[in-house]
């Protein structure tokens, strides 16, 4: 069971940091990704797409090899590149110390933020953090350097030590919607801002929090959440505890696990559906699952789709 994260192996996540992009695919005014840039015709700096000729664009942009081969016109489309900050909200609260399988969601956050800081860093672009407990927020102020990549990893580490099962600290869901205030009032336009939490104590609060930072920012949600969440064992026990009282849930009983599920699934259901209501990608992520392997197949090898064409 992964139940820690060490600083040595976030750091050697920047060898898996690729196969997917975290930059902008769609034209301004795109609910997702697309506040950024603007498509232009003609030379840019970014290679967005092949499309095909209209009547109306630069000659210049065609692709006359794929003209060639394809017997019809198509044309490069560039986008302007701009600079993109991006601010990475890491949760470590006690109920991210949980895991049935493989690791605990802690460990899930600790290690998707890892590799986007990487990835960000790669781009050029600069990179900072919110990371926090139930009791205390770090912020890394926002630098392109490998410096601060270095600085995140460290402090999300250390957070990640903290966590106990035997925490004499209450678990206080609300920080949730304390630390986007505060990410709120530090990217004000134009950041990719990336959650990666299990978002416990998400209300209507947080969803009017994350509509205004998607207003004039890039969101991602990278929701971490363990298969319990979706299915229970046969049968036998189920110790679950808040860090103060336990209980004991019995899974054989029927009316018992249909409680649980319904719980569970109703909440997530409420997250994952933030993406049609808020326009804000969520990104399930699992606990039992290889974490680059995860990040990589949802958000796709676009590079790799293109070079096909």
């Amino acid at each position: 069971m992964g139940a820690y994260v060490e600083l040595d192996s976030l750091i050697a996540l920047q060898f898996k940091a690729n196969g997917f992009t975290l930059k902008h695919n769609q034209p301004v005014h795109s609910l997702l990704f697309g506040r950024r840039a603007s498509h232009v015709r003609g030379r840019g700096l970014d290679f967005e797409e092949l499309r095909n000729y209209v009547a109306g664009d630069d000659v210049r942009s065609i692709d006359w090899r794929v003209t060639a081969r394809m017997r019809k016109p198509y044309v490069r489309v560039y986008s302007e590149e701009r600079d993109r900050p991006t601010m990475l909200v890491v949760d470590q609260r006690i109920n991210m110390f949980f895991g049935s399988r493989v690791s605990m969601k802690s460990v899930v956050a600790a290690e998707v933020s890892a590799l986007a800081a990487w990835r960000v860093f790669h781009q050029g672009d600069r990179v900072g953090a919110f990371i926090f407990n139930d009791d205390t927020t770090e912020q890394v102020r926002m630098h392109r350097s490998r410096a601060t990549v270095l600085r995140i990893l460290d402090r999300i580490t250390h957070q990640n030590h903290l966590l106990r099962s035997d925490m004499s600290s209450s678990p206080h869901p609300e920080r949730l919607n304390e630390v986007l205030a505060s990410v709120a009032r530090v990217c004000h336009h134009d950041a990719l801002i990336i959650i990666a939490s299990d978002f416990d104590g998400a209300d209507d609060t947080t969803r009017n929090l994350l509509l205004h930072l998607s207003r004039l920012n890039d969101v991602i949600c990278c929701l971490a959440f363990d298969p319990l969440a979706v299915r229970l064992p046969p049968a036998g026990q189920l110790v679950v505890s808040d860090g103060k009282l336990q209980v004991e849930l019995q899974l054989g009983q029927e009316n018992v696990r249909e409680n649980i599920l319904e719980a569970s699934g109703k909440r997530m259901n409420a997250i994952l559906a933030w993406q049609h209501e808020l326009g804000v990608p969520v990104l399930p992520l699992s606990t039992a699952e290889d974490v680059p392997g995860q990040v990589g197949h949802l958000l796709g090898k676009i590079a790799d789709r293109r070079r096909r064409i």
